[in-house]
């Protein structure tokens, strides 16, 4: 009787590590193709970072803040960001009560105030305007003065058509 138990208990034995081993084997093989998937999905994903960087490094070659020639202009005034101070400065032209008086329309839907402003250099800007339903952009020469006033010229606009 014993030696049955025993007889019982080495297949028992026997099959429940069979069973481990081809269930870790399994285990196993999955574990190794989702770490392939993952490391090409890494990889594609590197990619992508690496075209998006190369996009952003193209679209702020015309920004005064990436443009150490033009930044040069104001160094004896002493402003930590130029491109920040010169923004705000165009966003207060909005608090008027009313259109922009930049902004050579008039608003149709409410007043047109500017709404997305990229600095170029040291003397353009294009800004974006808006109503709430039409929208253009201005190309705005501005000048920065020792006494840290700003003075904006509109040099050309737009005003999008709607097919409505």
């Amino acid at each position: 009787m014993k030696s049955r138990i025993f007889i019982y208990l080495f297949i028992f034995a026997a099959l429940l590590s069979l069973y481990l081993f081809v269930s870790s084997n399994t285990m196993l093989e999955n574990k190794d193709l989702k770490i392939k998937n993952l490391e090409s999905e890494v990889s594609v994903l590197q990619d992508s970072v690496q075209k998006l960087q190369l996009q952003v490094f193209d679209m702020q070659y015309f920004s005064l803040q990436n443009n150490d020639d033009a930044l040069s202009y104001y160094d004896h005034l002493g402003l930590e960001n130029p491109s920040r101070y010169i923004s705000d400065k165009l966003l207060e032209t909005n608090e008027q009560k009313g259109d922009n008086p930049l902004v050579p329309y008039e608003g149709m839907e409410s007043d047109f105030k500017i709404n997305k402003i990229k600095i170029l250099n040291h003397q353009w800007i294009i800004a974006d305007f808006s109503d709430g339903k039409y929208w253009g952009e201005l190309l705005l020469k501005y000048e920065l003065k020792d006494d840290m006033g700003v003075n904006f010229t509109m040099m050309d606009h737009l005003l999008y058509t709607r097919s409505n």
